[in-house]
């Protein structure tokens, strides 16, 4: 029964449900009961399509992808299920009818602390898309119980609580006990051969944890098509312990899906990730070949059938363990084994970072994993024998081993048990073949290929924005929310002056709602008049937050000096989480409290200046932090950024890319032209050609420029805080770790890039239409084109009809 069809049937049966459930009338129910109803029953509704598409794909012999991904950030899903269904308005309405606020409804629902950042975020489009698209592509990843952590600033300093997403439940997701799993760690592995003359192979584990999937509906825009996110939490499993260790045992298993990113700064923690990550990746491979042996006889065409991508290095046990469970529970030869799992498994890297490649140490593997890492060690032995044997290149053989100094190195497992390796923006690609997999390359050049990053418009643009929204529809017609390519459209009125002064009007009301908030949450009022500049991401050395707190420093002692020098008004906005254990991001954190409680509380400079840090950055505060920007911040140090998608986010709400030469930006500069962002700083290939030939001296610096000089020193002589130790580690990085992110070196021409930004401002019919080019060219950066690109170049996967 569809009680979606009419107001007057949604209105009897969310009734009806109330009594059900809690026993009481609607006027009784409390607003949580009523936010859970609700939820339930757009569940339930998305689950008769969840059960068509399953039924199509498996009548039809459908391939069907999976994303192996440790994070996957969803947002809200009330309104976006509300608008993909398209019964929006008739809950809205009949609500109003019962009188119940939806919008308070939408606020009950929290964030689901299912990831940390841009990762995740960016697995969240890809599944939004996958599903509009009618593509069978479905999650795969951790029910953790607290997400990364809620931040709360006391005095000036980051603290982190735990963020109880669950408070209320998940209002989403349906526990499914019939496919529970054991996933089995440590122990030891007895081996024999067969009468058959095959060896069997006998895992005894010491530890044994019963996986549980609890499945959330994803639901695509305007389509019957419904996937499905799999999140698995840890249980305690039948017969696995004695009651000695019973409590130390429950303890064991709980841990495993306490936390995102564990504290790897111990070796606790550090065994603990490496838990999660076969915890996750063993279940849904089970999983996955289970149904795939309800369709079919055997595993032979495994391949042809399912495609998994390994979404960064943390998955990508996938492919030791998908040979594991061929050779030792179905029997197959090694070379049948391999290459059903080779052709199965797809790897995107997403960093050129080396700490964030993931290298774990031999004896961790081994104790945790026996048998898994004999599989490694096996993969690793046959790579060397044929790069040196059968290629020729004992040259590289060290290079791209998968064990080498006393590690188990991810990415080389990835590179060599996959048959696709991508990066995420074109100059990331690059950068993987020509420096960080330049000997896989030589070695595998057919597997390298670019899929730069997208974002899904109907979030970042249609649910959350719909002012713009409705000044595009108005403008160049309805077409655009199916296909955001027809953005493009837009480029035949960005001269026409009534647009310009409308699209004004929107920013200018999307401003008022994000000042609001900024009122709401922290007491600061800021101006609406002013130019609204954001940096909204990750708190980390090279995404270089410093350097814009370094130009906000030296415009106020500028300020202080000169009585006659003043800016155009400015709102210098950020958010951003820094890691617990990382301690140069949280002094960052705690620099620019001090510098904003200095400026803030300066009559002379808060007319011109006010600076604002949004704790608790998350996805819900993008969604109204974007869409009010006049400036997007992505000043990363060039080759370090893979793509960035808040840039996308920004530039497709109307912001203009205030940024380096790195990540996606490079082709959003490609796309609406110099004049229409303002690109400044050192290139990636100066960048490497200064480590190169170790010619960056930041003594040089410091020491010709009396501006950086004065900005360097306000870190320790008492400007900012009265303790002098405050800032000492910002000092030292800079300035005795030789200022590895160059920020001294780009600091003059991102002053510069400041001051034409202010320039450009001033004129602002010159400033809109710049705005609408930027709108204009954003369709490129849909992840509706991302995931065709997987889909047909990747995947071999095709849209399914569910009727």
């Amino acid at each position: 029964m569809n009680e979606f069809k009419n107001q007057r049937e949604f209105k009897e049966e969310f009734k009806r449900r109330i009594i059900e459930r809690y026993g009481r009338s609607i006027e009784q129910a409390h607003i949580t009961e009523k936010y859970m109803i609700l939820g339930e029953m757009v569940r339930d509704y998305a689950s008769f399509h969840s059960k068509e598409t399953k039924d199509v794909i498996s009548d039809k012999g459908e391939k069907q992808m999976y994303y192996f991904s440790m994070e996957f950030l969803m947002g809200r899903l009330l309104t976006n299920n509300l608008m993909n269904l398209g019964i929006y308005d008739i809950v809205k309405e009949g609500l109003e009818d019962l009188g119940i606020d939806l919008n308070e409804l939408e606020d009950l629902e929290s964030d689901a602390g299912l990831g940390n950042g841009g990762l995740g975020r960016l697995a969240a489009c890809f599944l939004d898309s996958l599903a509009s698209l009618n593509l069978a592509g479905n999650g795969n990843c951790i029910r953790y119980e607290y997400g990364l952590f809620k931040q709360k600033i006391v005095n000036n300093e980051q603290v982190e609580v735990p963020d109880q997403w669950l408070s209320l439940g998940n209002v989403w997701e349906v526990r499914k006990p019939k496919h529970a799993v054991n996933v089995k760690f440590g122990g030891h592995v007895d081996m024999w051969m067969g009468e058959d003359g095959k060896a069997i192979v006998n895992h005894v584990p010491s530890l044994i944890v019963r996986a549980v999937p609890y499945d959330v509906p994803i639901v695509g825009y305007d389509t019957k098509v419904t996937n499905t996110l799999r999140l698995w939490s840890a249980e305690v499993a039948d017969d696995a312990c004695d009651a000695a260790s019973l409590s130390e045992y429950v303890n064991e298993v709980r841990e495993i899906c306490r936390n995102v990113y564990p504290d790897d700064s111990t070796e606790h923690g550090k065994i603990l990730r490496l838990k999660q990550q076969y915890f996750f990746v063993s279940a849904g491979l089970y999983n996955i070949i289970d149904s795939h042996l309800k369709n079919y006889p055997n595993l032979d065409n495994f391949a042809e059938k399912n495609a998994i991508q390994l979404n960064d290095t943390h998955p990508v046990l996938c492919i030791p363990e998908l040979m594991r469970i061929l050779m030792d529970e179905y029997k197959y030869e090694w070379d049948q084994a391999w290459d059903i799992t080779t052709k199965t498994m797809a790897y995107t890297n997403h960093t050129v970072l080396s700490e964030a490649l993931e290298k774990w140490p031999i004896q961790y593997v081994q104790d945790l994993l026996p048998r898994v890492y004999m599989i490694i060690e096996e993969i690793d032995r046959r790579f060397k024998y044929w790069v040196s044997h059968d290629m020729g290149r004992a040259d590289l053989m060290n290079e791209c081993c998968v064990l080498k100094d006393g590690q188990v190195h991810m990415a080389n497992l990835a590179i060599i048990g996959s048959h696709s390796v991508n990066g995420v923006a074109a100059l990331h690609t690059e950068i993987l073949i020509k420096d960080v997999m330049k000997n896989f390359y030589d070695i595998y050049p057919a597997k390298f290929n670019n899929k730069t990053n997208g974002i899904t418009h109907r979030r970042w643009l249609i649910y959350s924005n719909p002012q713009l929204t409705k000044l595009l529809e108005r403008t160049i017609g309805p077409d655009f929310k199916k296909n955001p390519e027809r953005l493009i459209d837009l480029m035949n009125y960005v001269d026409d002056p009534r647009l310009q002064k409308d699209f004004m009007e929107v920013k200018m009301e999307r401003k008022k709602i994000l000042a609001k908030y900024i009122k709401d949450t922290l007491g600061i009022e800021v101006d609406v008049n002013s130019i609204f500049d954001v940096q909204a991401k990750r708190l980390h050395a090279y995404k270089r937050q410093l350097l814009n707190v370094m130009n906000i420093i030296h415009l106020y002692f500028k300020m202080k000096s000169d009585p006659n020098f003043r800016i155009y008004p400015r709102t210098f906005i950020f958010a951003a989480k820094a890691a617990p254990s990382y301690t140069f991001a949280k002094e960052v954190i705690k620099l620019i409290h001090c510098v904003a409680d200095k400026v803030n509380n300066d009559s002379d400079i808060n007319p011109y200046m006010k600076v604002v840090f949004i704790p608790n950055y998350g996805v819900s505060i993008a969604e109204i932090l974007m869409n009010a920007a006049d400036v997007s911040e992505q000043i990363s140090t060039a080759g370090k950024e893979a793509s960035g998608t808040g840039n996308m986010k920004f530039m497709m709400n109307g912001a203009l890319t205030l940024g380096t030469m790195d990540g996606a930006n490079v082709e959003i500069v490609e796309r609406v032209g110099y004049d229409n962002a303002e690109i400044f700083g050192l290139r990636a290939d100066d960048v490497a050609l200064i480590r190169h030939e170790n010619s960056y001296n930041v003594w040089d610096k410091y020491n010709k420029n009396p501006d950086i000089q004065k900005i360097v020193n306000s870190f320790v002589d008492s400007t900012f805080s009265n303790d002098p130790k405050d800032f000492k580690q910002i000092y030292n990085e800079l300035m005795f770790k030789n200022d590895e992110y160059l920020l001294l070196a780009d600091f003059e021409a991102y002053a510069h890039a400041q001051r034409n930004i202010e320039e450009k401002y001033r004129d602002e019919a010159a400033w809109a239409r710049a705005c609408l080019i930027n709108i204009a060219q954003s369709g490129f950066f849909s992840s509706d084109r991302t995931i065709k690109q997987y889909a047909d170049e990747i995947w071999d996967i095709h849209p399914i009809k569910v009727k």
